[in-house]
């Protein structure tokens, strides 16, 4: 099994409380993360704060010998166009070769969050992904609660990434937003999806509120994803994040 690291500590490992990077904090770590040998280097989102958009510009100028570097925003608006959509187009003008895009999953968040059909939530993911796609980007859909919509609406859920690979997504990432399923659960939910797509990429992103981070994507990796997001020192919003330091000795 060839596994990809996909670090995003320069996106949820800022999101720790007391932890600050500068624009040149984050170019040193990116370069330090490319040494390491990781596949992909998330920088950030590009629409949410100038610190990033500087990021991305200045990033442009790393020689990098392993790494790609990912932007990272949401589908469109509902009701908007992918192309007119200023999240999509801050990904754009990031200038990467990699661009993950995050939608809803949870039959819940469709309903609360977004407050639309379930419909209008599979032409988000499917019109966004395939927009970018047609702009030459490598794309890579993070299905944000995926295990909580999976244990509400198993069909749902499956369907809202059938709408990615539609999209043209490169991988599925499987994403336990709220870091509160079991090891257990993860592996089912793991091959559930690997029954629907035999041969698609999947990815595994873990929050470690009930300490099992690291426990839940060495079963996903066990279920066949061979995409590992993570953060270095399990740094993160809440709890944190899967902790790359523990992942990268022990997945082999």
């Amino acid at each position: 099994m060839n596994l990809q690291i996909y670090d995003t500590t320069l996106r949820d490992g800022t999101q720790r409380e007391g932890l600050s990077l500068t624009c040149n904090d984050k170019l040193r770590v990116a370069q330090l993360l490319d040494d390491l040998g990781v596949a992909y280097i998330e920088g950030g989102w590009p629409g949410s704060n100038p610190k990033d958009v500087e990021f991305f510009q200045r990033a442009q100028t790393l020689q990098l010998k392993h790494a790609r570097i990912a932007a990272f925003g949401a589908t469109c608006r509902v009701g908007a166009a992918p192309a007119e959509d200023t999240n999509i187009r801050a990904l754009l003008d990031a200038n990467t070769p990699v661009v993950t895009v995050v939608g809803k999953t949870w039959t819940l968040h469709v309903e609360e969050v977004l407050r639309t059909t379930y419909e209008e939530n599979l032409r988000l993911i499917r019109e966004s992904l395939a927009y970018l796609k047609t702009q030459g980007r490598e794309v890579i859909y993070d299905a944000e609660h995926f295990f909580d919509g999976f244990h509400a609406d198993p069909e749902y859920a499956l369907v809202t990434l059938q709408a990615a690979v539609d999209g043209g997504a490169d991988a599925l990432t499987l994403c336990d937003t709220n870091g509160g399923n079991l090891t257990w659960q993860i592996e089912a939910a793991v091959q559930a999806v690997r029954a629907r797509f035999p041969y698609l990429t999947l990815g595994i992103h873990t929050h470690n509120d009930s300490e099992l981070a690291v426990a839940n994507t060495l079963a996903a990796i066990r279920a066949s994803c061979t995409q590992v997001q993570g953060t270095i020192n399990g740094y993160g919003e809440r709890c944190g994040n899967a902790n790359l330091c523990a992942i990268i000795p022990t997945s082999n």
